[in-house]
Parts: C-alpha cells; structure tokens; sequence
C-alpha cells in the first residue's frame, strides 16, 4: 500500500478510537482525544507534570518515529500538548553507537531504543532502571509473543516497541536474477554495487549464516572465521551504510544491499523498481525496545511517556509511518490486510523458522568481535593488503639505514 493511502486508512482508524475532537476532551468511550489523529486512555493521569517544567531526553533511532514528516502524524507533539511535557529527540544509528554514546557519560537520557541484545548487554552492565509497571499500565496491550525473551526474560528493563527481521533489498533493474542467497553479496558481478551493514553484529550475523554458522558466535576461533569472510567481501563492497542507505537503494546507486525489513517497504515505496527476499539461510528477527537508562532524571515522566507510546492510536501513527511490525495486538488487528498479511512485514513460517534472535555474547567474545570487526574495517579504509606490506617493508629498510648509518659513523669516530 502507498504511503499516502495508508495515512487515509490510519485517518480512518484513528476516527474510530477518538469519539470527539475537542483537543484534550473527555470522550463518552473512556478515551481523551487530543487531536484528530491521537486519542489516549482516559483512566491514566496524563497532567501530572504538566507544571513542573519537565523535558525528556529520548535517544531513538533515525528515521523511527511519526514525526509530522510527509503529512505523518507528529506523536511527539500530541506527546506534549497532552501532558506539558517537553521532549528533545535525538538519534543514532546502531546500537553500537547507543552504548558507546551511554558508556562515555557524555549525555543523559530519560528514554531509549535498544535492540534485544543490547537491552541485555545493557542491564548486565547496571545500565538500565528497572520499570515501574504501574505507570504502565499499556504493557497489556503489548501480544505475548513479544514477551519473555532471554535478553529480558521478565521484561524487568524493556517494552517491546516494534520487531522485524533483515533481508535482502535489490534494485530489479540492476539484478538480472532475484537474489536468494546472503552470498549474492559476495558476488564479484556486483563489485562495487553491493552496500553493506556498518555495524559489527548485523554485518557478521550475514556472513555467519552465508557459512552455515549460527549468528551468535560460540567461540572466539568462530568470530575470527566469520570475519574471515567479511574481509572476502570488501573487493565488493560499495559503502558500508546505515541511514545512507535511503538515499542510496532509492536513488538507484546500488544494486543489492542488506536491511531491515520495514526500512525496505519504505524504500520500495519511494522507488517500485526495488524489492525484498528473505534469504534462504536464515534471517534475524529482532525486538527493539523501549528503556530508561539507570541515570535519568525523570524516570517516572519517562514511565509516562513509554505508557503513551503503547496507547493504539499512537503504535497505529508510528506503524503507518516507519513501516515496522508492531507487537502491540490492537494496532496490528486494525491494519488493512494488505500490511498486516504482507509477507515482508510479517514473514509466514518459512521464514520464522529459521528466524533467529540475537543474544548478549559474553564478553569475551563480544571484544574478539569488536577488535576483529575495528581491525577489518580499517584494513578496508588503509588499502589493499600488499599496500600495507608495502608500506611495513619500507618502514623497516629506513630503520635499517638509520642503523647502518650510526654504526658507520661510530666506526669513523673510532679511527
């Protein structure tokens, strides 16, 4: 479906929950409506800061969030006419980033996005407060089978706010054949038209299931193999993206690359000659979710608004826009069925099958993982290998000339 027709069908649904439209109203349903687009619970304090001059800091990733972008529905601002809360909204664009961001202290946050992983990674760490669920209460609407998993087995730190899985994204006019395969990556027809993830999990997770390996590494031997792999690649890599990778897969400047499942419906909206597969290997199915880090200031104001992000109105607004499976049950019934049975946004079983989640590594792995990916990408930015060598063994013939040379002169200064 096209972007401006679902904002026609999420209009529509909106209307249903939101009986009346005085902004901030009591509607006779037993919800307030703040605008035409948001209405919210009417048995939750929304106003309860309104007076005390907060602001949240909320540290999401790009491009992840209605945000009144293309006539999308501005969450954030209904956010704040509901409650007299400020938001100041920042992104990132890996969960690397995120952590690297959070471990430095160089800024507070009051609410952030981590995927599975890393909201285990996290907590391991004493990073991340534990949730008041009384100022949840939205957490039933969230469907089981986004619930309990080994990163949070209890959902003690996090809320599901969308899932997905990664695939391929291809350009139909630059592929002669639809790719099936991680390994059409690595397919030197395609030299330097392939992007590829700039981030250290998603990137190895790929190589490891293009070996038959699973995408979380049992060794420190298997992350140095896998990477192996990466290195094989670079002859072919074009760019290794993240966000870039709108601009790129939609302008037509690369043939394949891979990404996350609702960033493609929105890249094949903007460009119909793109389309997506799952590859036969095995894909990443992923939870993102929502979490207030150990230092924030306003954690319950942050309960708030993790509350409203969970209220159906809004997970149907920031659906619609992103492109992302949400796990909250409500939202997902209301879709029209073309989204909610459309087979990249919720894969069927062939794909779920052989779906894996990512998990915390242990650390000894996880730097294994970081040093080898650090020394691969350098390798790729210094030049080729026999450059390198090159460069070593001309290091050491002037070594061994500025020796030769002292001994020279110690002699002389002997006679």
């Amino acid at each position: 479906m096209m972007k401006a027709e679902k904002r026609v069908a999420v209009a529509l649904s909106a209307a249903l929950l939101a009986l009346v439209s005085v902004p901030g109203a009591l509607a006779d349903g037993g919800t307030i409506t703040v605008n035409e687009d948001i209405s919210v619970s009417e048995d939750y304090d929304w106003t309860r800061f309104a007076d005390d001059n907060i602001t949240l800091n909320v540290y999401n990733w790009g491009l992840y969030i209605s945000d009144g972008s293309d006539d999308s529905v501005d969450v954030l601002s209904a956010f704040e006419e509901l409650t007299g809360i400020k938001v100041n909204y920042t992104t990132f664009d890996s969960n690397e980033s995120l952590y690297a961001k959070m471990k430095s202290g160089g800024a507070t946050y009051d609410v952030i996005f981590p995927s599975d992983y890393m909201v285990g990674k996290m907590a391991a760490e004493g990073m991340l407060a534990p949730l008041d669920f009384d100022n949840i209460p939205n957490f039933k609407e969230i469907g089981e089978d986004y619930l309990g998993w080994d990163f949070d087995p209890d959902n003690t730190y996090s809320v599901p706010y969308t899932w997905g899985t990664t695939g391929l994204i291809y350009n139909t006019t630059l592929v002669d054949e639809a790719p099936t395969s991680w390994a059409a990556l690595w397919d030197v027809q395609y030299a330097n038209n392939v992007l590829m993830f700039n981030n250290s999990r998603d990137a190895y997770a790929i190589a490891a299931k293009k070996l038959g390996y699973s995408l979380n590494p049992a060794s420190v031997e298997e992350v140095e193999t896998v990477m192996q792999e990466l290195k094989a690649q670079k002859s072919v890599v074009q760019a290794y993206v993240m966000d870039e990778i709108f601009d790129k897969m939609e302008g037509g400047e690369a043939a394949m690359a891979p990404y996350y499942a609702g960033d493609a419906l929105t890249m094949i909206d903007e460009n119909p000659d793109l389309a997506f597969v799952h590859p036969s290997e095995g894909v990443n199915f992923f939870v993102d979710s929502m979490c207030i880090p150990a230092n924030s200031k306003n954690k319950e104001a942050a309960e708030l608004f993790i509350n409203y992000m969970c209220e159906p109105s809004v997970g149907l607004a920031n659906c619609d826009y992103i492109g992302y499976s949400t796990p909250i049950t409500r939202v997902w019934e209301q879709l029209d069925d073309d989204l909610k049975y459309n087979e990249i946004a919720y894969p069927g079983e062939d794909v779920m099958s052989k779906a894996e989640v990512f998990t915390t590594l242990p650390d000894e792995i996880n730097a294994a993982m970081d040093a080898q990916w650090s020394e691969m990408k350098s390798y790729e930015e210094g030049g080729s290998g026999w450059m390198v060598v090159v460069l070593l063994g001309l290091a050491l013939v002037i070594s061994f000339f500025n020796i030769w040379r002292k001994l020279r002169k110690k002699v002389r200064d002997d006679y």
